[in-house]
Parts: structure tokens; C-alpha cells; sequence
């Protein structure tokens, strides 16, 4: 059995959402009225000053195909203006012509039930009018299709479009005697609702232009919430992820800053962490994972964990670090990933460090009395993930009785000095960090204050992740 094609109509809003001034009423009866000249117009419903007769002021109309030419000449293609799409029963509803505000002809398309309208449910289409059935005597409507499940369901139909159709605009259109059942409508999650007998062109033009802003309005504030909500959720998520230092028992005193270089993160592809075991000692680590996305950011986590419950199992140096290269390339998602490490282990009392380098650089250390300088770094080993049996060994370090020792990644030494392609360096690093030291700051205030100064000396914000890390005795 052929498929009934459904009928079109070109339809008109008017320019302004009041009443339609005589110069729209004019041309909609050129374009479509009965005795304008086209003998297979459907569409009767026209202002009654213009039934039977061309208004005042119009020597002969003008054919519709003219009508069209010389709209398409003067607002390009009548197809790039507003489309509404009509369901209902009765494919000759009265929907009276209309005019969209470029002056363009809207299109009608009209489908007599859902198949029908998924099908002429194109991008192009604005707005749905949904031709509700009348009420059955009893106070329920015949069911309008059978997608729901719920028989006698008054607003099934309507549920069905909005399933079909959740981003599209949707009026109902019904009659004044079922005025509980379009603000019902509306509830469900139609934008407005009309009544046929007070259905005229400046009514429907302003209720589609409402409906379809306020469909707009309506998607972009949903849009907004659920990025703001994933947002929040990122932020406890990587909150979260930060660590908590472990020092109870400690006379250290502990500040760290953490800068990502991704825009909007607080995790980046570095990471720290400082524990103390229950013989005394305090473990302190900084690394960086290659790389400024989300998955090294995760990688970079992960090392983290790793990192800190290996200490808590008594691991330290060498077979840590190989151990925790183990869990990068099983966990890395390409070969070429590597992260950076460097690990301190300081006596209980102290006095003393053990330093690990894998790749990473050295740190700095201000003794009481004395300038910082650079801890030696010939010693270290490559960067995690590079050679398969690498080893790498431990140095000892004398702290003294009062100390601070800072740890940092290369984002705060690779920043550039002025406009040139000058690199801060470790070197200027440590002049700066002295400068900073020697006017007083120190803890959070220290670290705070010299990363900012490494931004400034860039000229702006630095692109690479920035950790730095800050253990003092006094």
C-alpha cells in the first residue's frame, strides 16, 4: 500500500508579534488567499477583510509563484526561513498563513501521525505543533498512538513527540473547553499551548517565536548546569587526588605549592607526596610525567599511590624506584611515556637525607648561615621508563641542624627571562629562591612568592605543570 505523501503549505509570521498590520495582510492574500489566483490553495483561513477580494490598494494580485521569486530576490531562499512541522489527524487543520521576520514564507509540513513526522523531522524544522484530539466524553482523549503503553493516556501523543523530538520546540494546540489538559501539557514538557478558537496569525506567530527561544533558553541553561556539575565533580575528583602529607610525630614543617598547566585543571602531570614511617623517618618524593593532558595527570596518580604505599612496605632507593618503573609501563598508554623522580629520606633525627635521582633535577638546600646551593646530581639515574635495568643510587646528604630543602619540577626553571629564548634555569632558580630567603619569607609565603616571580620573569602564565615542595627544620 502507498505511503500517503503528506500536504505542504507555505506559511507566513508577521514582523512584529502584535496584530498584523495591513501590508502582511495584503501579501498573505497574494500568496495563498482564495481568489488570489490559485485554484489549488487549501488554506481558507485569512483576515475576513481580505475573503473574495484584493485589498484596497492592490490593482491585480500577483501570482504565487511571483510572490515567490521576488521574496527569494529580495531575502534569499524561502527554504532558509522558519519551518514548522504540524501532527494531527486532520492534514487541513486551520493554521492561518504568517510571515517569518525576514519577510520570508514559513513552511508547513504536516504528517498525520508519528511515522509521518519522524520522517519530515529534518534539522531545518523550528518548532512542532501538535494538533490535539478532542477530549472523549468521559474527560479522556481516544489514545493517540500506541508507543506509550498507557491506554486512554491524554497526553500519550504528546509524550511520543517529545521523546521523538527533545530538542525541538513544541506547541500544543487544542480546544478552550480542555484548558486542564494544556496546562497539563505544558507540564509534561510542551513550551505553550494555543486554542483553536482564538487561533489567529499574530497569536501563532508570537507563541512560536516564544516557544522557540524559550526552547533555546531552555537547553543552554541545561547545558550550563550539567557542565557546571561536571565541573564540580572534576574539582572534588582532583581535590581529592592531591595529597594529604602524612608528618605526625615530625618537627618538620612542610609547604607545597602545585600550578597545572592545563587551563581550568588542579591536577596536571606532576605530583609529591610526604609520608613518615613509624621508625622515624620522613619520605619525601616530586615527579613529573611527560606530557600536560588528563591521562598522564592520572599516570601521574597512580606513581603517586604507588609510590606511597611502597614506603609504608619498607621499600626504599634503588628497589623502589625500579619497582614503582615496573608499575609506569604496565600502566603507561604508550611506550614513549617516561616521568621524572627524585626521592629524599630523612633521618629521625634530622640531620641527614638519602637522595634518589631518576632524571630528575637536583634539590635545593639552605643551610643555617649559608647561601642555598644545588644538591650534586652526578650520581642519579635516567628518568623512569627509559632502560629496562636501570639502577639507581642513593646519595647521603648532611643537612645539619637547621635546613631547608626545596623540591621543584622543570616547569619552574624552564621559564623564559624577558622576550628572548633565555631559559630561567637551576641556576637563577637558586639566586632567586636566595633573594626571596634573604628578605624573610619562608614556608608557603617563600614558595608562593618565587613562583610567582618565575611568572613574571616569563612575561606570563608558565605552560608547563609547576610542583615545588618545601621541608625546613629549625
Amino acid at each position: 500500500m502507498p505511503v500517503p505523501v503528506p500536504h505542504q503549505r507555505a506559511v507566513v509570521l508577521p514582523h512584529q508579534a502584535g496584530p498584523v498590520d495591513d501590508a502582511c495582510a495584503q501579501t498573505a492574500l497574494v500568496a495563498g488567499a482564495p481568489g488570489a489566483g490559485d485554484a489549488t490553495a487549501q488554506d481558507t483561513s485569512v483576515p475576513a477583510h481580505a475573503a473574495g477580494q484584493a485589498p484596497q490598494g492592490l490593482k491585480e494580485p500577483e501570482q504565487p509563484h511571483l510572490v515567490e521569486q521576488r521574496l527569494s530576490a529580495d531575502h534569499g531562499s524561502t527554504h532558509q526561513g522558519l519551518t514548522l512541522l504540524l501532527i494531527g489527524e486532520d492534514p487541513n487543520s486551520h493554521v492561518p498563513e504568517m510571515w517569518d521576520w525576514a519577510g520570508r514564507k514559513v513552511r508547513l509540513r504536516t504528517a498525520r501521525n508519528l511515522t509521518e513526522a519522524e520522517r519530515l523531522l529534518t534539522d531545518d524544522v523550528h518548532c512542532i505543533l501538535l494538533d490535539l484530539p478532542p477530549a472523549e466524553p468521559g474527560g479522556r482523549a481516544e489514545r493517540d498512538s500506541g508507543h506509550d503503553g498507557t491506554p486512554g493516556d491524554e497526553l500519550g501523543m504528546l509524550r511520543d513527540v517529545l521523546r521523538l523530538a527533545p530538542s525541538h520546540a513544541v506547541l500544543v494546540l487544542t480546544y478552550e473547553t480542555d484548558a486542564q489538559r494544556a496546562a497539563d501539557a505544558v507540564r509534561v514538557g510542551a513550551q505553550d499551548y494555543l486554542f483553536r478558537d482564538e487561533l489567529d496569525g499574530a497569536v501563532l506567530s508570537r507563541a512560536v517565536r516564544y516557544a522557540v527561544e524559550r526552547k533555546r533558553a531552555d537547553l543552554a541553561q541545561r547545558q550550563l548546569t550539567e557542565s557546571r556539575m561536571l565541573a564540580q565533580e572534576n574539582a572534588r575528583l582532583e581535590r581529592g587526588l592531591l595529597p594529604t602529607p602524612l608528618l605526625d610525630g615530625s618537627d618538620l614543617r612542610f609547604a607545597a605549592c602545585y600550578r597545572p598547566g592545563r587551563s581550568r585543571a588542579l591536577l596536571g602531570g606532576d605530583f609529591y607526596d610526604t609520608v613518615r614511617t613509624p621508625d622515624g623517618t620522613v619520605h619525601a618524593m616530586i615527579g613529573d610525567v611527560c606530557g600536560h593532558g588528563p591521562d598522564e595527570a592520572a599516570l601521574g596518580v597512580e606513581l603517586r599511590i604507588a609510590w606511597r604505599a611502597l614506603t609504608f612496605a619498607g621499600l626504599s632507593g634503588d628497589e623502589l624506584l625500579a619497582t614503582l618503573q615496573k608499575v609506569l609501563e604496565h600502566e603507561r598508554a604508550d611506550d614513549e611515556i617516561f616521568a621524572t623522580l627524585c626521592t629524599v629520606d630523612i633521618s629521625a633525627d634530622g640531620r641527614r637525607a638519602g637522595l634518589c635521582l631518576a632524571g630528575h633535577p637536583a634539590p635545593l638546600l639552605a643551610r643555617a648561615g649559608e647561601q642555598p646551593q644545588l644538591l650534586p646530581y652526578e650520581f642519579g639515574g635516567p628518568a623512569l621508563g627509559l632502560l629496562p635495568n636501570a639502577r639507581w643510587p642513593r646519595r647521603q646528604v648532611e643537612l645539619g641542624g637547621s635546613w631547608s630543602l626545596m623540591m621543584y619540577t622543570d616547569g619552574l626553571i624552564e621559564g623564559r627571562i624577558g622576550d628572548g629564548n633565555q631559559r630561567l634555569g637551576q641556576d637563577g632558580m637558586a639566586e632567586l629562591v636566595s633573594r626571596q630567603m634573604a628578605a624573610g619569607l619562608q614556608g608557603e609565603e617563600l614558595l608562593d612568592a618565587s613562583v610567582r616571580e618565575v611568572r613574571d620573569l616569563n612575561g606570563g602564565e608558565l605552560t608547563d605543570d609547576v610542583a615545588v615542595l618545601l621541608l625546613d627544620r629549625r
